[in-house]
């Protein structure tokens, strides 16, 4: 897997220099990798995007985008991106915290009250800046895709930290995510989310955490039967650009590319997200699953030392908390 990888990363970095080199083109093409299939809302987001910064720049820019990590996972595209073979990337932004360390605030569990208090966050100034945090890395966000609420799943319910005891729980490989396994009483398991439908049928692991879509799609409500809603973080996705790449767009293409990022971003709010979480719950009766409601007071009150630490990182991380729960 990974030498097919290794050669589409080298057809797509000798494809891109010969194109970007090439004054016979007229038109600018970058291209974009992501990690779900076709059929997701993330696909769906994007291909609006792409649409939109087509029309908006007269047909000057165009947006091919590679889905179904056909790239790479996030961390393999992140790196193709910065040794200029891809020019863009969607990643979940808990994986960009070891890139900059401003995107762990969208980790904290219970952070947002509510959809409304998310994206007033993530349409702030404050969410704004953490796009361009990343700069020194080589790379910059241009806007945040919805990445639904997370929850627990196993084949019991979780409905109090003292339930998750003991429990094998699969979180991505970020160090919040772990971190808030730990103070809830779980272990964490950091593995890919395709290995987990494998892992909760041979017993690997006893649950994961995920958005309702990512549940349902990825069948793992096939093997872990509970769904226990309580939404512990609202962690969005986010695309990244290579800085290089957006510097070098003319002022007509970069204004496309802002307005259809924002565009898209609205778009997967108001549309193309809750279509694919009620999709999501219609499947859940399908596969039999269950949909428990949880009281999330117990577990916000467990989590409340990762606020403290949080806080006592540094003066901006303070700041910028205080700033959220203010908002």
């Amino acid at each position: 897997m990974k030498n097919i990888r290794s050669l589409a990363a080298s057809t797509i970095l000798v494809a891109s220099c010969l194109f970007l080199a090439s004054p016979a083109f007229a038109k600018t093409t970058l291209k974009l990798s992501h990690n779900q299939d076709k059929s997701h809302a993330v696909h769906k987001a994007l291909s609006y995007l792409a649409d939109k910064a087509r029309t908006y720049s007269d047909g000057e820019l165009n947006i091919r985008i590679y889905p179904n990590a056909t790239l790479g996972n996030e961390r393999e595209s992140l790196e193709l991106m910065n040794s200029g073979a891809l020019q863009m990337v969607k990643v979940n932004a808990a994986s960009l915290e070891s890139f900059a360390p401003d995107y762990s605030l969208f980790s904290l569990p219970f952070l947002f009250r509510d959809r409304d208090h998310y994206y007033n966050v993530l349409r702030s100034d404050l969410g704004q800046r953490i796009l361009k945090s990343s700069e020194s890395k080589g790379f910059v966000g241009l806007t945040y895709l919805d990445g639904g609420a997370r929850s627990f799943y196993a084949n019991k319910p979780i409905t109090k930290p003292e339930d998750l005891a003991g429990m094998k729980i699969r979180v991505q490989q970020s160090p919040s995510a772990i971190a808030m396994m730990k103070v809830l009483g779980g272990v964490a398991t950091p593995m890919a989310q395709g290995e987990l439908y494998t892992a909760l049928q041979q017993g690997v692991v006893d649950g994961g955490e995920n958005n309702t879509v990512v549940y349902t799609d990825m069948r793992n409500a096939e093997v872990a039967k509970v769904y226990s809603r309580d939404e512990h973080t609202m962690v969005p996705d986010v695309l990244v650009i290579s800085t290089k790449v957006l510097n070098g767009l003319s002022d007509k293409e970069r204004a496309a590319l802002y307005k259809a990022a924002d565009e898209a971003m609205l778009q997967m709010k108001d549309v193309i997200w809750p279509a694919a979480e009620k999709e999501a719950y219609e499947k859940m009766k399908e596969m039999n699953a269950t949909v428990v409601d949880v009281d999330k007071a117990p577990f916000k009150a467990r989590v409340k030392p990762l606020f403290d630490e949080f806080r006592a990182k540094d003066p901006q991380s303070a700041k910028d908390l205080e700033q959220v729960e203010n908002m």
